[in-house]
């Protein structure tokens, strides 16, 4: 298929969005960086255990808005509040569109007076790109993609996070100074290696950290100079496998499924805009004709806190019928049972088909991955992101499910595998399993504390 064909002629030619986002050949987003530096398992505990280091430098795209109405922009398209929003200050942007259904989220960085830098997967950077490009807002972009498409040349900037309880100790030493009481998600300024490094106060499985970000030409020496101080506080280098698990214990859901199909003339006009290489493919155990059964709102996704309605935005009116009920689903994390998983394993090594393969330590095979959650056979939910965590030797995974049943200790079942199969490339001939689950705290690494500590 063309590359420059657009999602409405691509629906056009497929007849539905299901048979078309289902068979799409697109994997699971990747980071183009090193798959181990030691191996994965050692590389999880690192953020427990004492301090990681995690190169954000080429998976990331980067979206720089700059210009007088650029604050403007992202206030029209976030369900945010942007009161008090000022230079050196970060959020989770998050983005509906008009039907109140996710588009996705980003983390969106405030450098300087009118200039931004949107940091996160290409669905929410093309949703405000298309707005800047169809409104009247005096501001420009510059689009920065990951390392896996950009078309030559290095990063715009680095970006190396320090996360685990040595984290604080290793900057103070680095640097030379106390590190500065930034609150969460506010930044703050080293001086490392002599260049000066901008950092945003983050946090991984309730452990302090920051990300550190600046100048691409600067990356080597403040690179080297983290190395070098982190021998004396447990550094331990972490590569994409171990870090693409990251979000399952801080309960991040890294690529919801965006709602591109509304009859809304806006997304109508979208498609005609968007690239079917931009969009990703569906996959897991959800079975549907209808499309808007994998859409999620920010509710289901735990978002709630972040909706304000203190200024338009697209989809408001939507979030504004939503919140005058209590969210009938609530996210939570599931624990899956060792022996099912184990059996679901092992079927690998008899005379099949067997389960589907579950991939260590990230199981996801689709772009936007949801499987069935079920309770007394009846479906009750959707399980999103799902892999293993060295720190608990657990299967686990993300899922948004009834309220009622989101008791921790609650027993349910995942439906794990594809019927029909669909015509994706990392998807074989296997048979459907369940597998039993318990739902758990979410985030689950550091359970009530997270963000307190």
């Amino acid at each position: 298929m063309p590359s420059s064909e657009s999602l409405a002629a691509a629906l056009a030619r497929a007849g539905s969005p299901v048979e078309l986002l289902r068979n799409l050949a697109f994997p699971p987003s990747t980071f183009p960086v090193q798959p181990e530096f030691t191996n994965w398992r050692t590389e999880q505990r690192s953020w427990l255990e004492s301090c990681a280091l995690l190169d954000q430098s080429h998976h990331m795209h980067d979206l720089f808005v700059t210009g007088p109405d650029a604050l403007r922009l992202f206030s029209d398209l976030a369900v945010n509040s942007f009161a008090g929003f000022g230079p050196g200050k970060a959020k989770q942007f998050v983005a509906v569109a008009p039907d109140g259904h996710l588009i996705g989220d980003a983390i969106l960085f405030h450098l300087d007076e009118g200039s931004f830098d949107l940091v996160g997967h290409p669905m929410v950077l093309d949703w405000v790109t298309f707005h800047l490009e169809r409104g009247s807002y005096d501001a420009t972009a510059e689009r920065d993609p990951n390392s896996a498409l950009r078309a030559s040349g290095p990063p715009t900037l680095y970006r190396y996070e320090l996360q685990g309880p040595t984290a604080l100790a290793l900057l103070e030493q680095v640097t030379g100074a106390p590190v500065p009481d930034a609150r969460f998600f506010s930044m703050a300024e080293f001086t490392i290696a002599g260049r000066r490094a901008r950092a945003l106060r983050h946090g991984m499985a309730g452990q302090p950290g920051f990300e550190l970000f600046g100048p691409w030409a600067d990356g080597e020496a403040v690179l080297a100079a983290l190395l070098e101080a982190g021998a004396d506080h447990g550094l331990v280098r972490v590569g994409a496998k171990a870090y693409s698990t990251a979000n399952l214990g801080s309960g991040w859901v890294p690529a919801p499924m965006a709602a591109l199909f509304g009859d809304d003339p806006l997304m109508a006009e979208y498609r005609e805009w968007l690239p079917l290489s931009k969009v990703g493919s569906i996959g897991g155990s959800l079975d549907s004709s209808d499309v808007r059964d994998w859409y999620l709102t920010p509710y289901d996704v735990g978002y709630g806190k972040t909706v304000k309605f203190d200024h338009d935005f697209v989809g408001r009116a939507a979030l504004e019928q939503l919140a005058q009920t209590p969210p009938p689903r609530t996210k939570v994390t599931l624990v899956w049972d060792a022996d099912d998983v184990t059996a679901a394993i092992g079927s690998l090594y008899r005379p099949g088909p067997g389960a589907k393969y579950i991939e260590m330590p990230k199981a996801r095979y689709a772009t936007h991955h949801e499987d069935l959650v079920l309770k007394d056979g009846e479906r009750v939910g959707v399980s999103l992101d799902c892999g293993y965590l060295a720190n608990e030797r657990q299967m686990v995974s993300l899922a948004t499910v009834d309220t009622a049943l989101a008791e921790p200790g609650t027993e349910v079942t995942v439906v794990w595998g594809e019927q029909p199969v669909s015509a994706k490339p990392a998807v074989e001939d296997h048979q459907q399993v369940r597998i039993r689950a318990v739902v758990a705290p979410c985030p689950y690494d550091a359970r009530d504390t997270y963000r307190a500590r």
